[in-house]
């Protein structure tokens, strides 16, 4: 049998590929649009890409599932549980609970395990030349996490839905107590890890056991129903916006990308005229390099692992934008950008240097330092916006400082004051870099970056203040 955990660090997303040796069959499950990835591994282990399979419809990423059966003609094995609403658009082999399927000598049972999504499965694997009738691992998706659980709000807060939350939180406390039912040893490889919007307090590891969630995870460890509900329905991190769009994108028929595309260059005349159109110019340099110069108006999303969640916050999908990005990178920005379907970029410029040397001027993003920002606390001509989450502005926030997340704060300017200064903070200053220069787009010309952010005022040793929660 061969096993492997493909991670995506940006989305902190895991598919899995699993594959018969014997008959060289293979199995993705949940698999990212660039594909290639899946195919060159499939090539090297002399297997075969004949089946596919999703968990549920996927909120967090453009899943790949299509363009792999575009490609390679492997059946997709996708829910047909949940109810109509809930249904792929697109031809599939449905899968309700109980039913099996088999990759050569590979036993696939699927278990509907619905909380985080009506549609949601799971798949439990048994190597059968091994031991014919004992799973030996089981594919969670987003139902069961290491130390989580999928949250259950995502369709009301992210995609539209309305009364779905409890609903979703008590059907999650029943698929529980089918997870509490398998056998301790059987290995959990979930969907997501540490950094993804689908839960709270996913942890870093790679993969569990049924007995270790058991006796660890806060999710099982509950006894009374109501404040099992009242727990996963709290202090959830807030979702992108093109939660929606994913949402939507991953159960219809659309457009495939079946390679990752190239981006075109843009002469210095180009980018001008995107300039003039106001399009969205991304500038992809560091936080240091962007405050210390940037083309006006462009916003900066670092190219780090966030990439792709604060691209999804920022920018639309009707909309063609341009990157500032150097050549070495760009392979890699545009496998984040085509993950969250964002394939709407016009093309790229290679640097700011060129458009010096054309006789233009850079804008700077002005940033304040520790001392000064200390000294400033009482002057009600500052006034601090905190772009965390809220249940991190809870824990801890520089005294007085306003809260509104970052990726909020564009249908949020009304609340931001243009006649006095504006300090913007996060943890460590990288989000604040996206939100102050989304407001210097926006004309706001009294915005100062705080680029220590609250990591480095608690460190420092500077007063902190706490929400007191009724």
């Amino acid at each position: 049998m061969f096993f492997k955990q493909i991670y995506e660090t940006g989305l902190a997303h895991a598919s899995y590929m699993v594959g018969c040796q014997k008959t060289g069959e293979c199995l993705v499950i949940d698999a990212k649009r660039d594909i290639d990835t899946y195919i060159e591994i499939a090539r090297q282990e002399r297997l075969t890409i004949t089946h596919l399979a999703e968990t549920h419809i996927h909120a967090d990423f453009l899943s790949g599932t299509r363009e792999l059966a575009d490609v390679t003609g492997a059946m997709m094995y996708l829910s047909d549980e949940g109810g109509d609403e809930w249904r792929y658009e697109f031809d599939h082999v449905g899968m309700k609970d109980k039913d099996s399927f088999m990759v050569g000598n590979i036993k696939v049972d699927v278990m509907h395990t619905p909380g985080h999504t009506p549609e949601h499965i799971s798949f439990l694997v048994t190597d059968t030349p091994a031991i014919a009738d004992v799973p030996i691992m089981m594919f969670t998706g987003d139902f069961v996490f290491v130390g989580d659980i999928g949250r259950p709000d995502l369709l009301e807060k992210a995609a539209g839905y309305r009364g779905t939350m409890e609903i979703g939180a008590r059907q999650m406390w029943e698929s529980l107590k089918k997870f509490k039912a398998l056998p301790d040893h059987i290995q959990v490889h979930p969907a997501h890890g540490a950094g993804s919007a689908c839960g709270k307090a996913l942890g870093a590891i790679p993969s569990s056991t049924v007995g270790y969630e058991k006796l660890v995870n806060w999710a099982l460890r509950h006894t009374n129903e109501e404040e099992f509900v009242q727990d996963l329905l709290s202090g959830q991190p807030e979702p992108p916006y093109y939660f929606a769009m994913m949402k939507k994108l991953n159960k219809v028929v659309r457009p495939l990308l079946t390679s990752v595309p190239e981006l075109r260059r843009f002469t210095l005349g180009e980018l001008n005229e995107a300039l003039q159109a106001n399009r969205h110019i991304v500038d992809t340099r560091s936080k240091v390099s962007f405050a210390g110069g940037h083309i006006p108006r462009s916003i900066n999303i670092q190219n780090n692992k966030a990439f792709s969640t604060w691209a999804g916050w920022m920018l639309n999908y009707e909309e063609p934008f341009v990157l500032i990005a150097a050549e070495d990178q760009l392979d890699d920005i545009t496998r984040k950008l085509m993950r969250i379907g964002l394939d709407n970029v016009a093309g790229y410029y290679p640097n700011v240097s060129d458009w010096v040397d054309a006789g233009n001027d850079l804008e700077e993003l002005p940033q304040i330092h520790l001392d000064e920002l200390s000294a400033s606390l009482h002057d009600p001509n500052v006034v601090v916006i905190d772009v965390r989450g809220v249940s991190e502005h809870e824990a801890g926030h520089i005294p007085g400082a306003w809260n509104i997340h970052a990726g909020y704060l564009r249908n949020s300017l009304g609340e931001v004051p243009r006649d006095k200064t504006v300090v913007i903070s996060c943890q460590g200053g990288d989000r604040s870099s996206v939100a102050a220069s989304m407001l210097q787009r926006e004309g706001f010309t009294n915005i100062k970056n705080f680029p220590l952010g609250f990591g480095g005022w608690q460190a420092a040793g500077a007063p902190i203040e706490k929400e007191v929660l009724a």
